[in-house]
């Protein structure tokens, strides 16, 4: 999915945030292939933004007004906001400029998707060049078009900036089984969430201690079924690095003891390798616990909380009723 500022697609009015939603409708080819559960790739035409599972799509009706060639006649034209002709034909075999277009409306098919839960980004991994040469069609023009996924999946878990994909891979299984998974993700929360926090906990990142406010995240834990809602005990505050690396699972926290279990991937850096067995430097609540519980189902499936040797509940771990 190309999704740029200033493209094209803006100034037809798609309303875009990779992050979270993406929009089309029936005049973009390959419109009606995207189904909830199909994995996404958003780009801006100079590299990848992020991957994420479509949650849901919103389908709907409305009047779209686009521009024309006044020389090929064809709707392929841009509007430049800053550079003179005004528009200028995309078509390559034409490519006019002009100061005017023509201009028609027709009755159009909406789609509008939801994909926020899953979510990673991925900037820094993958340029557009490579990005293209993953395309089941590589000279493709269009806005959405189709990856041969297991080459792309290949080339983020196996390239010189490895990426963990598991938020993707649960995401897509929660969703194929109708939603009997939850999936949790933190996120930056908004500006009064991490007031909250630092009201409740201080200038304290919860894996490591004391930590300057400005490098303080707040971690927000929340449900897929419940993408975006605060909940009781739903948030932590990290430092952003590690903000990061446990969004992506390379840090997860024990069930039971409260301690930091690190991906084996983190043990070849020392600042991170002392933080594994950690024991947590804020107190939290049952509700912190149920959430951080189902992280650790998300990211470490195959390793049961009782398997992990030396995890074992230590008696200064703080729990609130």
């Amino acid at each position: 999915m190309l999704a740029k500022d200033g493209s094209k697609r803006i100034s037809e009015g798609y309303d875009d945030n990779p992050a979270t939603h993406y929009s089309w409708d029936s005049t973009v080819p390959n419109h009606a292939t995207l189904k909830v559960g199909d994995v996404i790739a958003l780009w801006d035409a100079t590299e990848l933004a992020g991957l994420s599972v479509i949650e849901d799509i919103t389908v709907g009706q409305g009047e779209k007004e686009t521009p024309y060639c006044l020389k090929c006649g064809k709707a392929d034209v841009a509007e430049r906001k800053q550079k003179l002709p005004r528009f200028v034909c995309w078509n390559q075999e034409c490519k006019h400029e002009n100061d005017k277009a023509g201009w028609k409306k027709k009755d159009v098919v909406t789609y509008r998707s939801r994909h926020e839960a899953g979510w990673i980004d991925a900037r820094g991994t993958l340029s557009a060049p490579q990005l293209r040469a993953l395309c089941v069609k590589p000279a493709s023009q269009n806005s959405l078009r189709e990856l041969r996924f297991d080459d792309f999946h290949h080339a983020l878990t196996h390239g010189g900036v490895p990426l963990p994909l598991r938020i993707v891979d649960t995401t897509q299984r929660a969703i194929a089984e109708g939603h009997g998974t939850a999936t949790i993700r933190v996120r930056k929360g908004q500006p009064a969430f991490r007031k909250h926090l630092l009201e409740v906990f201080g200038e304290v990142c919860a894996f490591t201690g004391p930590a300057p406010v400005q490098a303080l995240e707040a971690a927000h834990l929340y449900s897929y079924a419940a993408n975006g809602k605060h909940h009781k005990g739903g948030g932590l505050l990290l430092r952003r690095d590690l903000h990061r690396l446990f969004d992506l699972g390379l840090i997860a926290v024990h069930p039971q003891s409260k301690t930091l279990h690190l991906d084996d991937s983190l043990k070849a850096y020392p600042d991170y390798a002392k933080l594994d067995g950690a024991v947590l430097t804020v107190p939290v609540t049952a509700d912190h616990g149920k959430w951080l519980a189902k992280h650790w189902d998300m990211h470490r499936p195959n390793l049961s909380a009782a398997s992990v040797p030396g995890q074992t509940a230590p008696a200064e771990t703080t729990v609130i009723a």
